[in-house]
């Protein structure tokens, strides 16, 4: 089995409690992670070696600044499955649409988004769409969540967990 921890607007300054908030995450929800999946709007990219030595894969969300580490969407082979990874932009309506619409004519089995802060799980025509809603900023959700993905024997099974506040 491969676990994966997800994540998203995050919209953290690279400061002591910004770390601290993420170490409590990679010791909690993400403690027996085989890696990380960042969906954007991390905002200082340094906050993620707070997840270390898990190896993290992340995008670049709408408020990151450009980076070579931070394309604006990855495809990410992982346990014979293929996961799509993006931010996303404008409205939450439409949001959907416009994210399956930067991966048409790849065959994936899950897509994993942000931006709209709201968590989402669920599947359309075979394909798991995936938003483990903000970290920090539950933006009237009950509360603040990140996300979890195994893939077992070429099924992928996910998960939003709430973190409580």
């Amino acid at each position: 089995m491969v676990r994966i921890g997800v994540l998203s607007d995050t919209h953290l300054a690279d400061n002591p409690e910004a770390c601290s908030r993420l170490r409590e995450i990679a010791a909690g929800p993400f403690a027996a992670v085989d890696l990380i999946l960042h969906a954007g709007d991390i905002v200082a990219p340094g906050v993620l070696s707070a997840f270390a030595p898990s190896p993290v894969y992340a995008v670049r969300g709408n408020m990151d600044p450009a980076s070579p580490e931070l394309p604006h969407k990855r495809v990410l082979p992982v346990a014979g499955l293929c996961i799509g990874l993006i931010h996303g932009w404008g409205p939450p309506a439409g949001l959907i649409e416009r994210i399956r619409g930067e991966f048409v004519g790849r065959a994936l089995d899950c897509l994993v988004f942000g931006h709209s802060h709201e968590p989402v799980c669920r599947r359309e025509s075979g394909l798991l769409l995936f938003n483990p809603g903000s970290a920090t900023d539950r933006r009237g959700m009950p509360s603040t969540s990140v996300g979890l993905l195994d893939i077992e024997d070429g099924v992928i099974h996910a998960r939003i967990i709430p973190l409580g506040d």
